[in-house]
């Protein structure tokens, strides 16, 4: 492979797109609007200088990524892609229109992957003509920092498309796991029901401080639960757990009402300046 698409100019995509440029692969970025694209590459150079200045990496690193990767508005561009790695928000039937086209414009031995975090990866390749050939390729944030790399294999995905997919996760230097198409994978089906609980204990009265306060000096976690749920953003986990309650219809999965009011009130986090802390 030589040859990676990424679909989408967002922080996951920019990020995907870095680590991708930086294995050496030929890159091209894509998205709807030459405004998203201007926003794109002002937010893949902010991450560039912040990890130079942390000495992640080198600015000779920087450089060499921010230049290998080719920003464009038409899809077509990427036809001759290998690999066609998908980060558009995490809505089913935007995926699967983004999928439906992909299947028509690219080569058809290429790997169609998606980053979804919870989504079905059998429902978003059944639009294609090539179900075995897509798969979960779900990264995780901020994506040129973290190491881990799920890959998932959904019910028609064959074992040539996983050992590939593992093999370009080696290459960008991320360590992989596999994981079965059911909602939230392995790491958010383990990860969110533990946000959703510490939400609780927060709607019962509890100091959001000392809940993550208890869980970093209790379970030696880097940082707390609701610290965290701000980080990833209240909207966003809510979708998750919501996702996971539809999918499994299992109770211990429904959503906190303290994260709906929340999201109805805007409080998303740090990205909106508040959510369990203000920013």
């Amino acid at each position: 492979m030589k040859n990676i698409l990424v679909v989408g100019a967002g922080l996951m995509g920019g990020g995907i797109a870095l680590v991708a440029a930086k294995a050496g692969y030929n890159v091209i970025l894509t998205d709807r609007t030459e405004e998203d694209i201007k926003r794109g590459r002002s937010m893949m150079e902010k991450t560039c200088g912040s990890l130079v200045k942390k000495g992640k990496w080198s600015e000779e690193e920087a450089n060499r990524s921010l230049t290998n990767i080719r920003m464009v508005t038409r899809l077509e561009e990427g036809r001759n892609a290998d690999l066609v790695i998908e980060a558009v928000p995490e809505k089913m039937d935007l995926k699967q229109a983004v999928f439906r086209q992909l299947d028509e414009i690219v080569q058809p031995g290429a790997i169609l992957a998606s980053n979804t975090s919870s989504l079905s990866i059998a429902a978003i390749g059944s639009v294609t003509r090539r179900p075995d050939k897509v798969v979960g390729m779900h990264f995780f944030s901020p994506v040129p920092v973290m190491e881990l790399l799920e890959v998932v294999r959904s019910m028609r995905t064959s074992e040539e498309t996983i050992q590939q997919a593992l093999s370009v996760g080696k290459k960008l230097g991320k360590k992989t796991i596999t994981a079965k198409d059911y909602p939230g994978f392995t790491v958010n089906r383990v990860l969110v029901p533990m946000l959703n609980e510490a939400a609780y204990l927060v709607m019962e009265g509890n100091d959001p401080k000392e809940v993550d306060q208890g869980m970093m000096l209790g379970a030696n976690h880097p940082v707390g639960p609701l610290r965290l749920a701000d980080y990833v953003g209240i909207d966003v986990l809510l979708f998750t757990l919501e996702s996971l309650y539809e999918g499994f219809n299992d109770s211990k999965y429904r959503p906190c009402p303290l994260l709906k009011r929340m999201v109805e009130a805007g409080l998303l986090g740090k990205k909106s300046g508040q959510g369990f802390y203000s920013y």
